[in-house]
């Protein structure tokens, strides 16, 4: 069995029982002209984790792990998007309305698209997931069950609120959660680094963290 040298301690797992859960690898999120841009972000922080990404997904497809893709974005009618949620922030361009990439986070729309580099391949699962959670509103915990998943390896955007909130969601269930931490970032590092002590305090009090060579070195 795989054991990845993580922090606080060891995180054996087998990966027919294993998953790696992408969150919210979007253009949304990650380009130019996209709704993390026009929160006023610096989206440029976010693209360096993408090619480490990339090779997550190509380890957990040549390993037999399943791939889950999440997908923040809402129907065309908004009806799965709280108002509270749409009018956060007084945006002049928010949830729904026309932007660059189309309507922002409308499921459909260009800007709620994956990246190219980190496309769903035949055999992945995609999650549309209309909260920060990916395991609120959606199917996700019946489909983990239905696969026998048990260990998830997470990644995505931003580490602080999809990332972070994922983990803590998973926890509560039961599923041993280890956050990689280069296939993971925030607009603001601090937060990104901060989020990783939080995970691994008191004994991983919410799962544990490591790099993806650490991974990678766990089938070596």
């Amino acid at each position: 069995m795989p054991t990845v040298h993580a922090r606080p301690y060891d995180f054996p797992f087998d990966p027919a029982h294993t998953a790696v859960v992408m969150i919210d690898m979007q253009r949304d999120f990650l380009e130019p002209g996209g709704f993390g841009a026009m929160l006023g972000n610096d989206v440029s922080l976010l693209r360096p984790i993408v090619p480490a990404c990339a090779r997550l997904l190509a380890l957990a497809r040549a390993k037999g792990m399943a791939v889950i893709h999440t997908q923040e974005a809402h129907d065309a009618q908004l009806a799965d998007c709280p108002p509270s949620k749409r009018a956060r922030g007084a945006l002049s361009c928010g949830i729904g309305d026309p932007g660059p990439l189309g309507r922002v986070l409308v499921a459909g729309e260009p800007g709620a698209g994956f990246v190219p580099e980190l496309l769903p391949q035949p055999g992945d699962i995609v999650l549309r997931k209309p909260g920060k959670g990916a395991f609120h509103a959606t199917a996700l915990d019946a489909i983990l069950h239905a696969q026998g998943i048990t260990h998830l390896l997470i990644g995505g955007v931003t580490t602080e609120v999809c990332v972070q909130s994922t983990m803590r969601e998973a926890n509560d269930r039961g599923y041993e959660c280890l956050l990689v931490t280069d296939c993971a970032a925030s607009y603001f590092p601090q937060f990104h680094a901060a989020v990783v002590e939080m995970v691994v305090a008191q004994g991983g009090i919410v799962g544990w963290a490591a790099s993806l060579a650490e991974i990678e070195s766990a089938f070596a």
